[in-house]
């Protein structure tokens, strides 16, 4: 995931593009306003990435008007988070989306063939921690990454943890989602030699306070290299993630 105004140049130095295409790519305007929206058409020249689509809180003909621009700037692919099934059904009666209930995103356009350094591993303490965890896992694929999901393997029954040993092990990035008590992060933290992204999720009883609980937790962690992502936030884990699957692309 190399930068792309230094692709854009080092096309321009092997001959594969002209001085005049690169200069056209370059004067791509920063973004567009639509009046209700800035849409940031510069967002994959300086980070990598293009903009993504929160989609709580808008209307689908919002989301709608936002594709639209990004489509027509050249944007291949786009993802939309906290996208529900009534916006979702109303967007693909004017644009092709592929829904995916249980993370509640849609993805407009292919998603790209992986080409991380490794693989990223989303594993979660239980069930009900699923729909963070698609979330986090749709993140990373739509970035370029090869996921390994897996889930409901959390420290109240160790051993299907430890029977995913040469997955942890063999991982690139970790990502640890819980709720209750958040102590699959440790356990991870503990095992792999790799970054582990903690996502605490809003699983648990009463005490645990929403998730305030699993975050203080995992905020606490006593295994090395493990970071934290807000409470229920699937999306930062996976991007984050996705960004240290192509760190090699960075030159010194």
């Amino acid at each position: 995931m190399e930068n792309d105004v230094k692709r854009t140049l080092e096309q321009v130095k092997e001959g594969s593009l002209s001085v005049e295409d690169a200069l056209l790519k370059l004067k791509i305007q920063p973004f567009e306003d639509i009046g209700y929206a800035k849409v940031d058409l510069h967002r994959k020249i300086r980070q990598g990435q293009s903009e993504v689509i929160y989609g709580a809180g808008k209307t689908p003909e919002q989301i709608v008007g936002i594709l639209h621009t990004m489509l027509n700037a050249g944007q291949e692919t786009v993802l939309i988070t906290r996208l529900s099934r009534e916006a979702a059904e109303m967007i693909s009666s004017e644009i092709d989306i592929d829904y995916h209930s249980d993370a509640r995103c849609g993805i407009v356009g292919p998603v790209p063939v992986p080409d991380g350094i490794g693989k990223i591993v989303v594993a979660t303490g239980g069930t009900s921690d699923i729909p963070v965890a698609e979330e986090a896992a749709i993140t990373a694929e739509v970035m370029g990454n090869e996921v390994i999901r897996l889930y409901d393997v959390g420290v109240a029954g160790l051993h299907r943890t430890l029977a995913h040993l040469d997955d942890i092990m063999g991982a690139s990035v970790i990502i640890a989602i819980a709720g209750m008590e958040g102590a699959l992060a440790s356990v991870l933290g503990g095992l792999a030699d790799c970054p582990v992204i903690a996502v605490p999720t809003s699983v648990g009883y009463g005490a645990s306070f929403g998730g305030l609980s699993a975050l203080l937790s995992m905020l606490n962690s006593c295994a090395s290299g493990v970071s934290v992502v807000n409470i229920d936030n699937g999306f930062g884990a996976g991007y984050l993630a996705g960004m240290i699957n192509h760190m090699s692309g960075r030159k010194q």
